[in-house]
């Protein structure tokens, strides 16, 4: 954006009489009856005279045959602009709009607005702001108040108030677009105008915006108070992760922490972290542990956090030797952190033997560790074990996440379980887990590869019930099935429903149908399956 001030320049007053003579009468003594030797003069008369009180009929009368520019109402508001005469200013700006009939631009504006902020007449200057900021764009009004500032001697109070109006008129979408450009200006916003824009986003459905906003102001070392911990903490409510960061806190810490801004800073780190921002998550809480804002132990835990998400185990174990070293203790956010780490890189003996030491030193796993387990024992194969850490996980509260789970089902319907996975589902939906499509798929085609097909189905109306659409995967399993149970009207009208739900049944489904109808003596309806088979390679040629 191009921030070079689109601004009306200030005349000089030798300048103004070349650039606006002045009509001359010899009638009335009024002003615009005088011969003036300098339009300077004009300028010095008006600001007496609003100086004087003089009430705006008075004024009008005065100076009714005056032909007002935005060079010449600019200049009287900034011989206005000491604190003394900000009053003055104000009225004149209103003064020359309604009498005058003049329309002011948004350059005109800041120069007023700048002026009224700098002698504290809040209201004024917000309600100058907010209609400024409805009539044209954010960056624009911005743009000249960043390019008249000096021109009045303004104050940075004046950006507070420019945020803080941006917020009232919920335009938040552009808050940290707003602070780095000011900040680009050298203008730093205070803690009260990052509190205002953080509540008023917060409030809003976009919240995933606060965690940025929270960021840049500690990036730019405004430091929150109780007012933005407040906010933040209702933020994370809102969210659903308190009670996880919480959880997080206590069980790197050891104990509940009394902090709640210890909380917070602890989310924004992590959630940096677990973005792969890790250079800049780092820094920042480098920033943080200056200042006492997050706790020693949770931020070498962080640490190992960091050096397994980079990947880099070696490092990782380094820190943590560290912290034993300099007498911290083991936490279930490291074990979380290792265990994760060796699932992926499939060394199962490795992370289960971390299990086993949480156990032995009482240490009550995060749900992501029991999911870690599940999802790498049924990656490897090792399907029992992998369902105890299920009944396990059920047993400390938690239910396993859908990308768990699912990779669980998948692998005991691929070894023919599929009724095994069956009974799994109905116990975790007993502690309202909730499936989802790919685990109905799983199932369902589980369920029709072993020839049961009153199991697929019940599971196919199950999902109808609980209004989950079935993929072509489902329907192509299920016809197929019928079709080898010798059932081919129902597998007919399951192919009726494919299609009629804009769905592609497979070319296995189109033979075996085809194949089906032939077993029955039906040539008629093979043929015409036959020739839809056809149109359909057609189609995808």
């Amino acid at each position: 954006m191009n921030l070079s001030p689109r601004i009306i320049p200030p005349l000089a007053p030798h300048l103004l009489f070349k650039t606006f003579p002045l009509l001359i009468q010899t009638r009335h003594p009024t002003f615009s009856t005088l011969t003036l030797q300098d339009s300077s003069n004009i300028i010095t008369s008006i600001c007496n005279s609003l100086r004087r009180g003089e009430n705006w009929e008075y004024l009008t009368k005065k100076f009714q045959s005056f032909h007002f520019t935005p060079p010449i109402i600019q200049q009287v508001l900034l011989t206005l602009k000491e604190p003394n005469d900000s009053k003055n200013a104000l009225s004149f700006f209103h003064w020359s709009s309604r009498n005058c009939k003049f329309k002011h631009g948004v350059f005109t504006y800041c120069i007023t607005i700048h002026i009224l902020a700098k002698s504290k007449l809040v209201k004024d200057a917000k309600a100058l702001l907010e209609s400024a900021l409805k009539n044209e764009n954010l960056f624009v009004v911005l743009d000249s108040l960043i390019g008249s500032y000096k021109l009045v001697d303004s104050c940075p109070f004046v950006f507070d108030l420019f945020v803080q109006c941006c917020a009232k008129l919920r335009m938040i979408d552009k808050c940290v677009d707003v602070c780095n450009l000011l900040d680009e200006n050298g203008f730093m916003l205070s803690v009260i105008s990052y509190n205002t824009m953080l509540h008023v986003v917060q409030k809003s459905e976009k919240t995933s915006i606060v965690w940025g906003i929270y960021e840049y102001m500690i990036e730019k070392r405004i430091y929150p108070n109780e007012m933005t911990t407040r906010i933040m903490i209702s933020a994370l409510c809102k969210e659903g992760k308190l009670q996880r960061f919480l959880d997080v806190v206590e069980r790197s810490h050891g104990k509940r922490c009394q902090q709640p801004g210890v909380v917070v800073n602890t989310c924004l780190i992590y959630g940096m972290i677990e973005d792969g921002r890790i250079e800049g998550g780092l820094s920042l809480m480098k920033r943080m542990l200056q200042k006492n804002m997050i706790l020693d132990m949770i931020s070498c835990s962080l640490v190992v956090l960091a050096k397994v998400k980079m990947r880099d185990l070696e490092s990782a174990l380094g820190v943590y030797d560290e912290m034993l070293r300099r007498g911290f203790e083991g936490n279930a956010l490291v074990y979380d952190s290792f265990i994760g780490a060796y699932c992926e890189e499939k060394r199962i003996d490795e992370a289960i033997k971390l299990m086993d030491e949480m156990e032995c030193l009482h240490m009550k796993p995060f749900g992501e560790t029991f999911n870690h387990l599940i999802k790498g024992c049924s990656e490897v194969g090792r399907l029992e074990e992998s369902m105890k850490f299920c009944d396990k996980m059920m047993a400390n509260g938690f239910v396993p996440s859908c990308l768990a789970f699912n990779k669980l089902v998948a692998k005991l319907c691929e070894n023919g379980s599929a009724k095994s996975a069956d009974q799994l589902l109905t116990s975790l939906m007993g502690k309202d887990f909730v499936p989802d499509q790919s685990i109905y798929t799983y199932l369902i085609v589980g369920y029709a590869d072993e020839g049961d097909i009153e199991g697929a189905l019940k599971l196919y109306y199950e999902m109808q019930y609980r209004s989950i659409s079935p993929n072509a995967s489902i329907f192509d399993s299920l016809i197929i099935a019928l079709c080898q149970c010798g059932r081919l009207k129902e597998a007919g009208e399951f192919f009726s429903l494919m299609i009629g739900q804009s769905l592609t049944p497979s070319i296995h489904v189109y033979k075996k149908l085809v194949a089906s109808h032939l077993e029955r003596g039906d040539e008629t309806g093979a043929h015409q399956l036959y020739r839809q088979i056809r149109r359909e390679i057609g189609d995808m040629q």
